[in-house]
């Protein structure tokens, strides 16, 4: 395992970035071998000695670009502008002298010259190319060192068939190096950047998932704190008044609604809580009649996949926390029918003017229950939250006065989209007791919520005179 550690605690792109380096380390021991062990062989001394150090030098010089041009496909440092031109010209200038060697000598250094030549110039075409960028630059490279051969075996004076024996030989090879490198490069620099890409897609849903969390927790503690600071306020009004009894029995319910947050915390954080529809209707009844608003809600039997219920829960929440909170609402209506092959949720309530008459204070009122949920809470809460949540389902929200002095949210959700992919489908939503519908269910409604006391509070009537007092 100690042997093995240095490639195995690697990451993938690491790991494709060392074998492509030690490749184009390998090609340096290729090149003396093939080109200068050759040209030492078949060339008398002292020439065959001072070409092979020649060769040995380009090819330590080719490592070397090598290297820089991969730190630099990575990213790491400048393109080795200076040192590409260089090896360009070493390899220029020993492919020329290759070929003024081969007309002065004779047919005999036929093989070695060809290798030397081809050789030469495709390692430096390779190097080169690690540090280009474009395919056109590229072939351009292997163009050039095409034509200049050719140029210079014309030049020397050699027949029609060494010039283009040579001219095809520079072409086959550097093509073949130049594709060679040029993929090389490519595909270390896509390994690296699929590796940034996933680094990044991990940081994002990182932060996607703390956006969640927060929208949740602000959704779970936003109506809970505002309904326990009203029942704070109306047990102190009601032991001043002498009602320590009633005093105590509203905060034993500001306790039992701080244990409720906890536990509702606790499941957001570890990740299982779904809101209840039903759940979440029986209390925005309750709340809203403790706080001395009339609450009626209509809840004929509708069919609804537990997704789409549970984003209309998480608009009952939302709705009736800014009902608490902004405005001066006397009376709400929550309303739950099918309509067009959608689910439809409408929150109504007369708080967008309310007791504030007409005017500046009315307007500023109305206002602030329109939009403070989106500008004070920021993004991914409130609103803004709860259309990122209907939006995952095809679902949309709409938010505003009415004109009469109503203040109206909407929310429509496709009934069966979910239940299409699968989602199970859960069963009626109904109000508090049997299903109200019509007429007759909105007075049936209002008398449910006049009887508050069902809920540990004070009769609504009390409650809604303590608070107005307190106000």
């Amino acid at each position: 395992m100690r042997l093995t550690g240095w490639w195995s605690r690697r990451s993938n792109p690491e790991k494709v970035e060392l074998y492509t380096r030690w490749s184009y380390h390998l090609f340096v021991l290729l090149e003396v071998a093939s080109i200068g062990l050759g040209v030492l062989g078949h060339t008398a001394a002292p020439l065959g000695g001072w070409l092979f150090l020649l060769v040995v030098g380009h090819s330590v010089m080719g490592g070397v670009l090598a290297s820089r041009a991969l730190d630099w496909t990575v990213g790491r440092r400048a393109r080795p502008h200076r040192l590409m031109v260089a090896h360009g010209a070493a390899s220029a200038l020993l492919a020329t002298g290759a070929l003024a060697l081969y007309r002065f000598t004779g047919p005999d250094t036929m093989e070695t010259v060809a290798t030397m030549v081809v050789g030469v110039l495709g390692f430096g075409i390779g190097g080169v190319v690690l540090g280009l960028s474009k395919t056109r630059h590229m072939l351009l490279l292997v163009l050039s060192a095409v034509a200049g051969t050719a140029v210079v075996c014309l030049a020397l004076g050699m027949s029609g068939s060494e010039v283009i024996g040579f001219t095809v030989g520079v072409l086959i090879g550097g093509l073949f190096l130049a594709g060679t490198s040029g993929f090389s490069a490519w595909l270390l620099r896509a390994v690296w950047e699929l590796d940034a890409a996933r680094e990044l897609q991990a940081r994002l849903a990182v932060a996607e998932e703390r956006l969640r969390f927060g929208r949740d927790l602000h959704d779970v503690m936003g109506r809970n704190l505002s309904v326990i600071a009203l029942k704070s306020e109306l047990a102190v009004q009601l032991a001043r008044r002498g009602g320590a009894e009633a005093a105590v029995d509203q905060m034993a319910e500001v306790q039992r609604i701080a244990r409720e947050s906890q536990r509702e915390v606790r499941d957001v954080v570890r990740g299982y809580r779904e809101a209840d529809l039903h759940t979440e209707l029986e209390g925005a009844r309750s709340v809203l009649a403790a706080a001395g608003i009339t609450c009626t809600v209509l809840a004929p039997d509708v069919k609804l996949a537990l997704p789409v219920q549970s984003a209309l829960a998480w608009v009952v929440r939302e709705g009736t926390t800014n009902v608490l909170r902004h405005g001066d609402a006397r009376a709400c209506t929550v309303t739950v029918r099918a309509e067009e092959g959608c689910a439809v949720l409408v929150i109504e309530n007369d708080g967008a003017d309310g007791a504030l008459g007409s005017g500046p204070d009315a307007r500023a009122g109305a206002a602030s229950h329109a939009g403070a949920a989106d500008a004070g809470s920021g993004p991914g809460s409130g609103l803004a939250g709860l259309r990122e949540r209907l939006a995952a389902l095809d679902g949309t929200l709409e938010a505003g006065r009415t004109g009469d002095g109503r203040f109206r949210l909407t929310a429509r959700v496709p009934a069966g989209a979910a239940a299409a992919e699968g989602a199970p489908v859960a069963g009626s939503v109904r109000g508090a007791g049997a299903p109200v519908t019509g007429a007759a269910s909105m007075s049936e409604g209002a008398s449910v919520s006049e009887g508050a006391s069902e809920t540990g509070a004070a009769p609504a009537a009390d409650a809604a005179a303590v608070v107005e007092g307190a106000r």
